[in-house]
Parts: structure tokens; sequence; C-alpha cells
């Protein structure tokens, strides 16, 4: 016998790039631009064992399944996509108890001429990234959505102040300093049966509006705040993290050229960088 085991496994393709053109009836089109992910688990244990090769779906044809699929189903909700591929898969291959389906969208801003209108076919690339994971058996779902690269400032409206002290604290006290921070969160949904596209929309509203509209006395209150509201907002999530890294931008010391800086002239500064993370669930 044996006397090592695999304990666990999962194979398929990453970086599936596709984008579909939506020809619409008014004669302009919409952009659907994708990088997908699938993972397939099952019985596959003997190609890895030896050489049989019988269970193991090629991931050529995972490739050219997303694809395919594309065609008639990748729209506005990448959730959707995501869980008609899942569905695809496990109905395809009864073998296959396991179908993981990640989706990252690039999106596309419609270009306005400069008497406002909206051009029909020419787009501009937009500045975040929306993101799903869909984790399936045939028995469960579990849908996680979020967003990269939403970068966010705001030039007063924020302190940090009322922290430790030692021989090593340099950074002064400030309740009026710039926050800034590039924005990764994912939520969990309760189940499939959801509005995706409408609970996406109010929970970015939320974090904007917190982010906006509430003093920031630390970004953990604003993470917290920013999760609670978002919470709120929307019943069907039932946990969102967030991780806020904090881009600092530090006030210049103009002195010694003659000229005294109330708070206009500041270095952008990416590294080092505070990292602020946390996940928030509703309580039991």
């Amino acid at each position: 016998m044996d006397e090592f085991k695999i304990t666990a496994q999962r194979y398929g393709k990453r970086k599936v790039r596709v984008l579909r053109v939506e020809r619409l009836s008014d004669g302009t089109h919409k952009i659907h631009e994708v990088d997908v992910a699938v993972f397939l688990d099952g019985d596959v244990l003997p190609a890895y064992y030896g050489n049989d090769n019988s269970g193991v779906v090629a991931t050529d044809t995972i490739k050219n399944t997303i694809q395919a699929l594309a065609q008639k189903h990748l729209g506005d909700v990448i959730e959707e996509f995501a869980l008609t591929l899942g569905d695809h898969f496990l109905a395809k291959y009864p073998h296959m108890t396991r179908a993981v389906v990640e989706v990252a969208s690039r999106t596309w801003d419609r270009y306005i001429r400069p008497d406002g209108s909206a051009h029909p076919h020419t787009f501009l690339g937009g500045s975040t990234t929306p993101i799903t994971k869909v984790d399936m058996t045939r028995s469960s779902v579990k849908v996680e959505s979020g967003i990269r690269d939403l970068l966010l400032l705001k030039s007063t409206g924020s302190g940090w102040a009322g922290y430790p002290r030692d021989e090593y604290t340099t950074l002064p006290e400030t309740t009026d300093r710039i926050l800034s921070t590039q924005v990764e969160g994912n939520w969990t949904f309760a189940n499939r049966s959801v509005d995706f596209g409408k609970a996406n929309r109010a929970i970015l509203a939320a974090l904007l509006n917190t982010f906006a509209e509430t003093y920031s006395p630390s970004v953990q209150n604003t993470l917290y705040s920013s999760a609670k509201a978002a919470l709120e907002a929307v019943a069907d999530v039932v946990e969102i993290s967030f991780a806020l890294p904090n881009k600092h931008y530090l006030l210049v010391n103009l002195s010694p050229f003659g000229l005294q800086n109330n708070s206009e002239i500041f270095l952008p500064t990416d590294e080092p960088h505070g990292q602020i993370e946390a996940r928030i669930s509703r309580s039991a």
C-alpha cells in the first residue's frame, strides 16, 4: 500500500479572458469583459496515482466552455454567469463533485461627447474591478462577491489622535488629514436567489456615502462604519470583509524656503503603508 495519500486536490483553468460585445436594438453596444477561473474536484485521483486520465476534463475544454457560454450568458451580472458555469460543469460531468468559479470584470464606461451625448460604441476603461466567487456542490452553493481597485480620497474630514506614544513615535497627532485608500472588499450572500446587481450597487453606495459623509477618527472606524452601513442596506449579505490600505499623504515642510504650508502641499507615498483589514458578520 502506498504510504502517501492525496488529501485535497483541485484543477482547472485560470486567466480565461473573454469579451462580449452586446449589440442592442437601438444600435448602441455594451461591453462585457471578464477574467475567469474554473476549478473542478471529483473522481480524478487515478490520474495522480497512475496513467488513468478518464476522469480528467481537459482544461482546454474548460476554456472553450467558458467562451462558448459567454455568448448567451455573459452580461451585466457576473454572479449569474459564474452560477451558469458551475451548474454546467456539475450537470455535464456526474463524477465531478465540486466546482469553483471565479470571475473578475473589467469595467468600461461609455464615452460622453462634448455635447453631453453618449457615444454608441466608444468606451473608457473604468477604475474598479468587480469580482465574484461561486463555490458549489450538488447540495450547496456559496456566492461571494466584491470589488478591487476602488481608489478613494478625501482631503479633510479625517484625523488620527489618541494613540500610544513611546520613544519610537514621531508621528504628530492631527484632527485634519488626507484620507486615501484603495478598497478591496468581499461580501457573502445568504443564497443564490438574490438580485446581485441591486445588492452590489447598494453596498457600493453605502461604502461611498460613509467614506464621504462621516468623520473618520481612524481607518479602523471607517472600515467598520462602512461595513455596518452595507450590512444594514442589504439583508441578503451575511458578512463582509474590507481591506483598507492607508495611502499616506505627508505634509511637506516648506519652512526652509520661507513658506508656510497651510495643509496645501503633500507628499504622496505608497510604501510603506498602513494595512487595516477586518471581517464583520451579523450578530447571532
